[in-house]
């Protein structure tokens, strides 16, 4: 197979270059990421034939049946395939074939009929069955399901064509924008490949504390502390006896201790006193509220529209005026918010009824449907972008308040006294919410059941003049994801922390979830986004009805794009490059030799590390030194992305900070003093970086395949930020240092990190 179009003909053979196949060329463009299904209904036996695929490419065993792919089962009955087609193969010809497990002796089985034939990712012909043939009298018969997407960001890269015209390299780089990774010639200086340690424990060294390493805590315990619950103490029930008590650590973890005496109370806040002062301006970039005096000339309203630095207002004059706006971070008024994102939420505002300026995302859904993690990530994701956001989790309120050992019959539909608890609480959280909003709070997420219409009437009256409600429901029908849930839930869950049987528990978990399917009620009232089926990565659906406005749409454009799908990113620093030696900020120059070696043992790590990975790619910032830490690596395709470049220091480009201090004291004051919105002179500022990694992040999210990033300090200081919840008041002090691996590990338990140091 050549790397020229070609075209089957009626007969199955294959003519030469066509002006109609012109199509294929701008269509069909890029690496292929194909998926592959086969379904029966037969029972699996010892010793059956298994399904396996081979084709043209060397990927899928160049027609050799010895090499042939085996499909992994996805469910009893059916069998999956996934890979990469590299780029230079935009036709593909594959069969299906049965082959004997264990290698056993028995001959394989290819399916009848002629080869199967991608071009430019669209399948030729309508072969929707695969027939294998036994024996003169027994046939087997499965289903096929084939899909074929270009693998991102090869969408927003170069088409085939312009693919083919970027074979020509560039100037500065001399390698294309995208390509299957080749390497040069490399000597035995340095610290050649082959001398290399590849024991990858070995370069192992300890996460910060508040790193991603967050997977193996409840994720519910990590949402927002109550507030109208005193945070120690016991509650006196009806009868006059007291509950359990619970203390909340640091981490927000729930600790049970007894009670000895009543502590606690339990206060529902007056919203009404916690409306704004006559001081209290509100500020329309966010929602937020500004601790400034409306002063003569000035409407008392201060929009930043996102990245304003400091060294605007300089002279003495208002100096003093921005003092007493700005002097600490306790009065912050300028949103965490940029471009796009502030933009949006000034219009909204000045547009929108004033109940849109706050807005809560319900979750509905029955236990086990990945409502909190849906709700983590979500979290995670708007603070990110700027959006004041938190996290309010009623089961927490229900475990503070009446204890964590509930048996099932506290959730039975025919308790009223569990009903009226159950309400109660949630009542507590959701003005909680509220109130956080009146305070300057922009997106509550509530999290609970809320599986009833009664309850969800109960939650907009409540809601009335206050916020705009969006419910989002999570939907599950896969069986063997439930039963992982499930399984997980006992595992990690305060209900469950004192039940030394895990069977007992399950099955009282498994009785909960069966009053709470009784009745349950699927959301066809309000605003709602429905996720059907999308926590495997693997299709599903996504349901919206009357959502609007800029927020909501990137909440659904957001969710769209997530899944559960386990697979590590890695994210790294570029070699040491001759200006980091230098002490100069910017610039777009070459490696030092350290940062050489570096790129070797970089392209020795990745290829142990994802030696078992079937697809995986290599992403870099268009800048030389970043894809010169590339290079070495093979086998993989790389990608560059400009968003990924440094950020942009603009007049200071080339300096370093000693110059700066020296030649541009202001800037450097006005720099130290606010590194997250400080922007460099025709540059930019953090917020602006983080607003250009936006799609990046997307892209992350929605690759089910490991991710190797090659980027630079600011760019990985944000990213890592997102992964790590981290406010973004830290993301310009974040350590990332030099010649040192993040893997980042995402899953169905959270986010995970493990660091690696390839050198000192």
């Amino acid at each position: 197979m050549g790397t020229g179009a070609s075209k089957r003909t009626d007969d199955g053979s294959h003519g030469g270059h066509e002006p109609e196949e012109e199509e294929y060329l701008d269509q069909g463009g890029g690496q292929l990421y194909v998926s592959l299904k086969m379904e029966n209904n037969y029972k699996l036996k010892k010793g059956e034939l298994l399904p396996h695929v081979f084709g043209s490419v060397p990927l899928v065993g160049s027609w050799d049946a010895s090499k042939a792919l085996s499909m992994e089962r996805e469910s009893t009955s059916m069998w999956e395939l996934s890979f990469v087609v590299p780029p230079n193969h935009e036709t593909l010809d594959f069969k299906f074939l049965l082959k004997p497990k264990n290698n056993a002796p028995a001959p394989c089985v290819v399916e009848e009929g002629p080869n199967r034939q991608l071009i430019g990712g669209a399948l030729q012909g309508d072969q929707r069955l695969a027939i294998f043939r036994l024996s003169s009298d027994e046939v087997l018969e499965y289903r096929v399901f084939i899909k074929a997407d270009r693998v991102s960001p090869f969408d927003l890269a170069a088409s085939w064509r312009a693919y083919q015209d970027n074979l020509r390299p560039s100037a500065v780089r001399g390698i294309p924008d995208v390509s299957l990774g080749t390497v040069p010639e490399i000597g035995a200086e340095n610290g050649s490949s082959a001398s290399l340690e590849l024991d990858l424990e070995y370069y192992v060294v300890p996460a910060p504390s508040t790193s991603a390493n967050s997977g193996h805590v409840y994720a519910a315990n990590k949402t927002e502390t109550p507030r109208s619950l005193n945070l120690s103490g016991v509650f006196t029930n009806a009868d006059g006896s007291t509950s359990a008590s619970h203390t909340f650590n640091d981490s927000g973890v729930s600790d049970d201790r007894p009670a000895t005496k009543k502590e606690m109370e339990v206060v529902i806040p007056d919203s009404s006193n916690l409306s704004s002062s006559s001081g209290m301006v509100e500020s329309k970039s966010v929602g937020t509220f500004s601790p400034f005096q409306k002063q003569d000339g000035h409407k008392g309203l201060f929009v930043d529209r996102g990245v304003g630095s400091p060294r605007l207002v300089k002279s003495s004059s208002t100096s003093t005026f921005s003092e007493s706006r700005f002097d600490t971070e306790k009065k912050n008024s300028i949103p965490e918010a940029a471009g796009a994102v502030a933009a949006a939420a000034v219009a909204d505002q000045m547009l929108g009824p004033k109940e849109d300026r706050h807005l809560a995302i319900v979750l509905v859904g029955l236990p086990a449907r990945g409502k909190t993690f849906t709700a983590a990530k979500l979290t995670r994701y708007l603070r990110w972008l700027g959006h004041d956001t938190k996290h309010f989790n009623v089961g927490k309120y229900r475990r503070l308040k009446h204890g964590a050992n509930q048996t099932a019959d506290f959730f039975r539909p025919d308790n009223p006294e569990g009903m009226e608890a159950r309400n109660e609480v949630a009542a507590l959280a959701f003005d909680d919410m509220v109130s956080w909003m009146q305070e300057g709070g922009q997106v509550g997420i509530f999290d609970a059941t809320n599986s009833s219409r009664k309850r969800r009437n109960m939650l907009m009256k409540l809601a009335e003049g206050k916020c705009k409600i969006i419910f989002l429901e999570t939907l599950c029908n896969d069986e063997r994801i439930i039963e992982r849930n499930i399984r997980l839930k006992i595992q990690q869950s305060p209900d469950y922390a004192e039940q030394p049987d895990f069977e007992a528990g399950l099955q009282d978990f498994k009785n909960r979830l069966a009053y709470y399917e009784k009745v349950y009620e699927p959301v066809e009232e309000g605003s709602y986004i429905k996720m059907i089926d999308m926590v495997s990565g693997h299709g599903g659906q996504l349901q919206v009805n009357n959502i609007s406005g800029y927020l909501p749409g990137r909440i659904v454009f957001f969710l769209v794009n997530t899944h559960l799908t386990p697979r590590p990113i890695l994210l790294t620093r570029h070699g040491e490059s001759k200006d980091n030696v230098r002490g100069r900020i910017g610039g777009d120059n070459p490696l030092s030799d350290t940062g050489e070696i570096y790129a070797k043992k970089l392209a020795n790590f990745v290829e142990k590390r994802l030696k078992s990975e079937r697809a995986a790619s290599i992403w870099t910032s268009t800048l030389e030194r970043a894809i010169l830490t590339a290079s070495p690596i093979v086998g993989f395709p790389k990608i560059q992305w400009r968003a990924l470049d440094e950020i942009n220091a603009g007049v200071c480009d080339g300096m370093t900070y000693e110059e700066i201090q020296k030649n541009m004291p202001d800037e450097y004051e006005a720099r130290m003093k606010d590194k997250l919105r400080y922007r460099y002179p025709r540059g930019e500022s953090y917020l602006d970086v983080i607003q250009r990694l936006e799609p990046v992040i997307i892209e992350l999210e929605r690759q089910r395949a490991p991710v190797v990033v090659i980027s630079h300090q600011a760019v990985l200081r944000a990213l890592y930020a997102y992964f790590a919840d981290r406010p973004l008041k830290e993301v310009p002090h974040i350590e990332m240092p030099l010649h040192t691996i993040i893997e980042i590990q995402m899953g169905v338990t959270g986010v995970q990190e493990k660091r690696y140091k390839l050198m000192d």
